[in-house]
């Protein structure tokens, strides 16, 4: 048996995000593009040598992008929309980052979660355009690292059904051409990558974990004979991840020479397939062992009593033990930590780490005598002790969740009273204007939050500096004359590690970043205890706001479930409970704030729809915890208290009843990139509570102007009523510069008035 040990994909990011400083340094013109070019290339090559360096037998390339792996894809393949003007032969910078980011003349492309990550992906959009193979950067990034390192790597890039099926324009109608102009484009990747010496080629098929149709597995098994019947030499690894393939018996007998199959998440659903069906002798079994996905050290018994197991059954001769996933979704290594208490730190595995153990496992089954069987036993102990620990033995927490009954998830009064209540209270305007929460942070804030962390100021001196900067932005809101305003959150780096270090249970890295998009980089909290409320966490900035200014200032929170699924949660206990405690822990803070006089509470869930499982039979069971999450953090409420709520790309066809479960009041949806889609879905599915959806892609830094914002909301009320209508941008505001802000936000405010005028005089109800 032949036993290798290899990754799918590993971080780009560089151990510093030098990627991300090289992008936005680019971004600035602070790099020519031939500098930006050189600094990509150093960092590519250096991957590559640190996965060697770490015992890794195969290293991938088309793993690296410039932003989006996705767009990389689209880019290749000519997929450019016609409102970008692309009419050369290869594609230029600016219109690859004008599809990322927009620019002054066209709007950004969608951008939507990968699956149920964290990370988001910028959707292909097919317009019936002539595709041709643009650039074949693959084959430029193979023989890179075969010529100057000498590596024969092996190529990656996402393969054609799930790039099909992430596409958006296209009907069944037009299907059979899109796919017969695709076909060709793939043929002629592989075949120019075969051409320069490449052994294999890794066509990556999440798309194959979801619940999928007989007509899909048929399409699929097309696709691949006709690839295989182009190239017969070529060996392709078609990689699976993220849960199990569905299927399974008619996928592992396509025309390829190895498939691979997570055995992470899809663990239970896999292993039973691979009991009934077996697994094709002749092919290279790639085996997802290690979690890509978690940051968790793993049990090397453990595991390797289930790689056996696996050989066992599939009676595979080769076998490739690798990660469940990508490393791309965990930090790139535990070495650089050096606050973390030593019993976490020690239960830790980023992606060098993970190599690591993909190495040991390998050693493992090549080397009956192999003399690291230590770490094993080393690993089992780091596990146990972690356990141990009194963080994870709160009886207090424990007492707590076991006293929650259903009424802790109901609000007092239905939608309607409470809706009047709160009119009566309130008394705002028709079509209020308000943003989602964060505000610009400058430079200076930037700055002055370091000298803190570093010392350099007192808490007096850091503390006064954000209150006086929220006062100067309730100043300019109300100047640009937004009728519920926000404190703008300058206290906070992140909407989930601001909360986190201020409960207990978890923890926090220094450098564990992780991309979300684009450049944007997050540095997960870890949640590693039971979680607990002990001193309110945001009254003292809310309250300070709404004492300088008549209007109301929402208070501000993250929600439960957000929290959870933005974090990397402790695997000893279900995902349920961890909610469950968040929730208690918020439900308090809510308390604190409606005793300090705050009306209007915002608990943001834009992570909700993500945690959803992969395939439709397994949602029922998340979405009732993860629903009953949020109502159990809101429903203690008065009803003249309006809870809001907050959620990104959400697929509004096939969340509209989890939405209304929620029971908020208010609920804001990222949709300024997808405004139309989401317009048609609501004259199918309407919605009775109120709602903003986001008037303009804050993602871009272009200003929106007046007509573009007021066509939208037109558009809005044809499935709204003017009572139900809030006006906001699409998401927070953090990321942006303050004179794109202003300018934004003042055309946004001055698009509503203009619509107050056309709707004339309406009385509320």
């Amino acid at each position: 048996m032949n036993v290798t040990s290899t990754v799918i994909g590993y971080p780009y990011i560089g151990e510093n995000r030098e990627w991300k400083k090289c992008l936005e340094a680019y971004w600035k013109n602070s790099y020519s593009e031939e500098d930006f070019l050189v600094e990509m290339k150093k960092l590519r090559l250096a991957n590559l040598k640190r996965q060697q360096s770490l015992g890794l037998e195969m290293v991938t390339v088309g793993d690296f992008t410039f932003y989006d792996r996705i767009l990389d894809t689209a880019v290749m393949f000519g997929l450019i929309p016609k409102r970008y003007n692309w009419k050369s032969q290869e594609v230029d910078f600016s219109t690859y980052y004008a599809m990322a980011r927009g620019s002054n003349n066209s709007v950004a492309c969608e951008m939507t979660k990968w699956f149920n990550t964290n990370y988001h992906y910028i959707v292909p959009e097919y317009e019936n355009q002539l595709l041709r193979l643009t650039q074949n950067t693959l084959l430029t990034w193979f023989l890179e690292a075969k010529e100057e390192l000498g590596i024969l790597a092996r190529p990656t890039m996402i393969g054609p059904y799930t790039f099909l099926k992430l596409t958006k324009g296209y009907g069944r109608n037009n299907l059979p051409g899109f796919i017969l102009k695709l076909i060709p484009l793939y043929i002629q990747v592989v075949k120019e990558l075969v051409a320069a010496g490449a052994e294999w080629i890794q066509l990556e098929e999440p798309g194959l974990v979801l619940s999928i149709s007989k007509e899909d597995v048929q399409l699929v098994q097309e696709i691949y004979r006709q690839l295989n019947q182009a190239v017969p030499e070529a060996k392709i690894m078609l990689q699976t991840y993220f849960e199990a393939v569905s299927g399974y018996e008619e996928i592992v007998q396509l025309p390829v020479q190895g498939i691979g199959l997570d055995f992470v998440y899809g663990a239970e659903r896999n292993m039973a397939s691979l009991r009934q069906f077996g697994f094709p002798e002749e092919k290279v079994l790639g085996i997802g062992l290690i979690n890509g996905r978690d940051i968790w050290r793993a049990n090397l018994e453990e595991k390797a009593q289930t790689v056996q197991a696996i050989i066992q059954l599939s009676k595979a001769s080769d076998v490739w033990i690798q990660s469940s996933c990508s490393l791309q979704h965990v930090p790139i290594t535990t070495r650089l930590e050096h606050k973390l208490d030593q019993t976490l730190k020690n239960a830790l595995s980023f992606a060098d780490e993970k190599i690591v153990e993909i190495s040991q496992i390998t050693s493992y089954l090549q080397k009956p005598n192999w003399e690291g069987k230590s770490s094993i036993s080393e690993s089992m102990q780091a596990i146990i002790e972690l356990e141990q620990h009194q963080v994870r033995n709160n009886t207090a927490v424990g007492e707590s969740l076991r006293k929650i009954d259903e009424n802790d998830f109901k609000r007092n009064q239905a939608f309607e009273t409470r809706q009047r209540i709160q009119q009566e209270a309130l008394k705002l305007p028709i079509l209020p204007t308000t943003t989602i929460g964060s505000l610009p942070q400058s430079e200076e804030v930037k700055r002055k939050r370091s000298a803190w962390r570093k010392k350099e100021i007192t808490d007096k001196e850091y503390a006064d500096f954000l209150e006086q900067e929220s006062a100067r932005w309730i100043r300019i809101q109300e100047e640009i004359g937004l009728d519920v305003l926000v404190h703008g959150e300058f206290e906070r780096t992140d909407m989930v590690e601001y909360f986190g270090e201020k409960l207990d249970g978890f923890a926090f890295t220094e450098r564990a970043w992780v991309v979300s998009y684009g450049s944007r980089c997050v540095k997960p909290p870890i949640i590693y205890g039971d979680v607990q409320w002990h001193t309110p966490m945001t009254v003292k900035e809310t309250k300070a706001a709404q004492e300088k200014t008549a209007k109301f200032v929402k208070g501000m929170l993250t929600g439960p479930v957000t929290i959870l699924n933005w974090s990397f949660v402790r695997d000893d206990l279900s995902r349920e409970k961890v909610a469950y405690q968040i929730a208690l822990a918020l439900r308090k803070e809510i308390q604190c704030l409606e005793e300090s006089g705050i009306s209007i509470i915002q608990v943001d869930e834009p992570a909700l729809r993500e945690g959803l499982p992969l395939r439709k039979e397994d949602w029922p069971h998340y979405l009732d915890w993860a629903v009953k999450s949020f109502r159990l953090a809101t429903s203690q409420v008065k009803d003249s208290t309006q809870i809001h709520t907050h959620m990104c790309y959400c697929e509004f066809n096939d969340f509209i009843e989890p939405i209304r479960a929620l029971e908020a009041d208010v609920i804001s949806i990222e949709t300024s990139r997808s405004h139309g889609e989401l317009i048609e879905s609501l004259k199918k599915h309407p919605y009775g509570n109120g709602i903003g959806l986001g008037v303009y892609d804050i993602h871009s830094p272009r200003i929106p102007s007046i007509d573009e914002m007021l066509t939208i909301m037109q558009e809005s009320l044809q499935v709204l009523n003017v009572n139900q209508f809030w006006v906001n941008p699409d998401c927070g505001l953090k990321t942006r510069r303050e004179f794109e802000t202003v300018a934004s936000l003042k055309n946004m405010v001055k698009s509503t008035k203009l619509l107050r005028e056309q709707v004339g005089n309406v009385t509320f109800f």
